[in-house]
């Protein structure tokens, strides 16, 4: 369903309006289109004395291309001449003011007590005006839990509360990020980077993501094609966030076997083949789905590569008047049956080296929602799994995340009564909805070969919603 709100105050008349009596201005999100670069405008490379993920990102910053300008800071004009970027220099005191830039990457990885947080407050006081619109807005830091010394856990935590303010304050459809790498993990940040500076996180703002360490390899990755080669599995692929998903991994080189119900044969079928795929209709709550799905990999590709659970239903009542079958529906194939296909998948080494498997959450598993009380419970539980067996998996050289979608444009949220459904939309730092292709570029990214060291990371694609953590 189309936002015709923000078609309205995008004309010049609607501009001139919303501006008059205050309403929200959503600016129309860039979102990726295949060949183009990963960020089309200069980048300021910024870093605090002693920061150790400067260098890092100038590596990735020369390898996709961009114009990188530094400050007047030993630290990031080193960086970008280690990797080869003939930097200019930006100084804000003699800088014109149609100076801007498309992202600032900040490493702040140096911060070692609060009082150095000065030197965040310094760097984003002088450039945050500068950031364009759908702009980006990085900070590199530290894993507090990695940290040795208190003092420097509390300050690298403080930086979640600077990064989600900024998401809050750039607007003009900009967003900001915090990357917190682990020691040892400074090679691993460049699938994690390329993301977030691209239009392909569009609909995510003020998240943190955890990088640590991994040991596979990535070397001649072709980034327009990452998957190729690859076998993904997609649940729930006939339609919406899980169609969406489908063609993003195919987009990228892999080969989707999409899954769904009987009912839903025809439109899978559909799916599939325009994206030269296949597909397996079973019902993933049947005792035998696990099995099936399991041999059907296997007979006919050898494996899977990709694992995403997508597939998922709401059965909305308030608690008092939910039936116990409303209840066992939603937790049977929202959040029991994921568990009972990975199980199978990697009890049988179906899954091959360096899997993914990524679940879809909500926001409702965050911050609850009213009428959903089955709907939540299971969604949090899928952050549980998350958290429970994400260690177990890297023993086994796999990875395991969720994303948390907020208001998507689907038919789903087109049913809902307007005031609902427009509250959804402006309640988020972007002010409006996200769309399925969003949900689908976070999977793609971190179903990616090079994002072996994320890994337990719960990643919302909600344009910062204003309600959850």
């Amino acid at each position: 369903m189309s936002d015709r709100y923000q078609q309205l105050v995008n004309t010049p008349i609607g501009r001139v309006i919303s501006k008059q009596i205050g309403l929200p201005a959503p600016v129309r999100l860039e979102r990726y289109e295949p060949g183009q670069p990963v960020v089309s405008g200069p980048v300021l490379l910024g870093a605090v004395p002693g920061a150790r993920l400067a260098g890092a990102a100038a590596k990735v910053l020369a390898a996709v291309g961009a114009d990188v300008q530094t400050p007047l800071q030993e630290e990031a004009r080193r960086a970008a001449a280690d990797a080869g970027l003939p930097a200019g220099i930006f100084n804000p005191e003699v800088a014109s003011a149609d100076q801007t830039f498309k992202a600032l990457v900040f490493d702040a990885s140096g911060i070692s007590d609060s009082a150095a947080l000065r030197e965040a407050w310094a760097f984003f006081h002088a450039t945050i005006r500068r950031v364009r619109s759908c702009g980006r807005v990085i900070v590199l830091g530290s894993a507090p839990q990695a940290c040795e010394d208190p003092r420097e856990a509390v300050a690298q935590r403080a930086l979640e509360g600077l990064v989600r303010s900024i998401g809050k304050e750039v607007r003009k459809g900009a967003t900001a990020q915090l990357l917190c790498v682990a020691p040892g993990a400074e090679e691993q940040v460049e699938s994690t980077l390329r993301f977030f500076l691209s239009p392909k996180s569009a609909y995510v703002s003020g998240q943190v993501v955890r990088i640590g360490a991994a040991a596979a390899s990535y070397e001649a990755l072709d980034w327009e094609r990452a998957l190729a080669g690859k076998v993904a599995l997609v649940t729930g692929a006939s339609r919406g966030i899980g169609e969406a998903i489908a063609e993003v991994l195919a987009r990228d080189g892999a080969h989707v076997v999409g899954v769904d119900v009987p009912a839903q044969a025809e439109e899978l079928e559909a799916v599939t083949s325009r994206i030269g795929g296949s597909s397996l209709t079973v019902d993933v709550t049947d005792d035998t789905a696990p099995a099936t799905i399991a041999a059907h990999l296997l007979d006919g590709h050898g494996g899977v590569d990709v694992v995403v659970h997508n597939a998922g239903v709401t059965r909305d009542k308030t608690l008092a008047r939910m039936s116990e079958e409303l209840w066992k529906a939603v937790i049977e194939i929202n959040l029991i049956a994921p568990q009972r296909i990975d199980q199978e998948l990697f009890g049988h080494k179906v899954v091959r080296d360096n899997g993914r498997v990524v679940c879809v959450s909500s926001i409702s598993g965050i911050a609850g929602n009213a009428g959903q009380t089955n709907y939540s419970t299971s969604k949090a539980g899928v952050i549980g799994v998350v958290d429970a067996f994400a260690p177990a998996l890297a023993k086994r050289g796999a990875t395991l995340n969720a994303v948390a979608p907020g208001f998507i444009e689907t038919r789903m949220t087109a049913e809902m009564p307007i005031a609902t459904r427009e509250a959804g939309r402006r309640m988020n730092s972007l002010a409006q909805g996200g769309l399925p292709v969003d949900v689908a570029e976070a999977i793609a990214w971190f179903a990616n070969p090079a994002s072996a060291g994320v890994s337990g990371n719960v990643v919302r694609v909600c344009g910062q919603s204003l309600i959850g953590a």
